[in-house]
């Protein structure tokens, strides 16, 4: 999310559109990210919720600043909404501050040209919410008043989970929320069947990998699951216990880009992002895997698939004592390295 369009969601506040609500206002800020600018005079008390982690501590950096992975509380007198680029996530918001703003509440939402605030805003002005909206900083604002009878929007707004497999639940705005990944699903495919150490699962989405190496190696001694979105480490909380109830796990809500590993495993297998934004960038993949070599205790192995383009050999290379490639196909490439 480019700092363009938090601008634009204060926009409206700052040129006056909209009255700054005044220090006795509680406001909802879904999506929030840090450097946000209050306008003059916008001294209500500020609600942050941010379920990505590295977002999460940038804001808790921010001087002033309140901040949750998950909404707490209701009664707001206002929300804000930082939209993304994911159109059910972007609704679920919605239909959170719904719940959350008193009737008669102002709700401001805004984004970039390609995060959706222009038919999020078309189809509420269809249910008859009337949305005024403006242009600015290559985005768009729009913002209209809680009305009482919300029932309607909430049936079209609310998210339920998605059954995958008919095994796994899954959201809007997680990593392929209504389907196994493929490049998942082939490293499933070659994970080992006579494991029996300790085990990491790098940026383990709601749990798919995890439950795959739980299943082909029962005798796995513990698993380790680090994710950077809370609400997926949510999801693979209630995946594991539905598919291994047995499986000792404990879930890590962390940035492996930015904080430490601690505990030294056996085995880290991992299907790394390498998007940031709307752009693809293969520095977070190598970073990743640098990360899983320090968390590797000597001999340890990584397991990761990844879109057969990007350029992970040479760090894979400079990482590990041993590496190779196990298998590939038009898409995916299977990389091990042992320590």
């Amino acid at each position: 999310m480019s700092r363009d369009a938090l601008k634009t969601l204060f926009h409206p506040f700052a040129t006056d559109v909209l009255a700054a609500p005044g220090a006795d206002a509680r406001i909802l800020f879904l999506g929030a990210e840090a450097s946000f600018q209050r306008p003059a005079g916008f001294d209500a008390s500020i609600a942050c919720v941010q379920g990505f982690r590295p977002l999460y501590n940038a804001l808790q950096r921010q001087p002033g600043v309140s901040v949750t992975p998950e909404v707490e509380g209701e009664g707001y007198d206002g929300a804000l909404i930082l939209c993304g680029k994911h159109r059910g996530a972007n609704e679920a918001w919605l239909a959170t501050a719904l719940e959350r703003v008193v009737p008669g509440g102002m709700i401001v939402l805004a984004g970039g040209k390609e995060d959706g605030v222009q038919p999020l805003r078309k189809r509420l002005a269809a249910l008859g919410y009337a949305p005024e909206h403006m242009p600015k900083y290559h985005g768009v604002a729009a913002w209209f008043a809680r009305p009482e009878d919300i029932s309607g929007a909430l049936k079209i707004f609310s998210s339920s989970p998605v059954s995958v497999e008919g095994r796994f639940q899954a959201a809007p705005g997680m990593f392929s929320h209504d389907r196994v990944d493929a490049g998942s699903e082939l490293l499933a495919s070659r994970l080992p069947t006579d494991f029996d150490g300790l085990a990491a699962d790098f940026a383990a989405g709601w749990g798919y990998l995890s439950v795959a190496l739980a299943d082909k190696s029962p005798a796995t001694k513990r698993i380790d699951l680090f994710e950077a979105d809370h609400a997926s480490l949510e999801a693979a909380k209630e995946n594991l216990a539905a598919n291994c109830p047995g499986l000792p796990a404990r879930f890590f809500w962390q940035d492996l880009a930015g904080e430490a590993v601690k505990e030294k495993y056996d085995l880290v297998i991992m299907n790394p992002p390498f998007h940031e934004g709307h752009a693809a960038d293969p520095l977070l993949g190598q970073t990743l895997i640098k990360a899983a070599a320090g968390a590797l205790r000597s001999g340890g192995r990584l397991m990761l698939v990844a879109n057969r383009g990007l350029p992970y050999e040479d760090v894979m290379a400079t990482s590990f004592r041993q590496f190779g490639e196990t298998c590939r196909n038009a898409r995916y490439k299977i990389l091990w390295g042992s320590k």
